[in-house]
């Protein structure tokens, strides 16, 4: 998704700098600054979740509700 959202920018971008009307130029400004901050927070999370440790109390809590579970029939 993140990959897309940078493409997405950086064709809005393009489209911003080859229009000739300043409505249209503004128009693909705005969706180009928008969509630079989504790109922006999207590989922050992506590299975030990928350094993230997962918390070990809820995955030991997880492991005993499964033992715990009656045999599916």
């Amino acid at each position: 998704m993140r990959w897309l959202l940078l493409c997405a920018t950086l064709l809005s971008w393009a489209l911003c700098f080859t229009r000739h009307s300043p409505g249209a130029m503004g128009f693909w400004l705005l969706i180009g600054m928008i969509g630079a901050i989504a790109t922006t927070l999207a590989f922050a999370q992506a590299r975030i979740a990928a350094n993230a440790q997962p918390d070990l109390r809820i995955e030991l809590m997880r492991k005993s509700l499964d033992r715990d579970k009656p045999p599916q029939q």
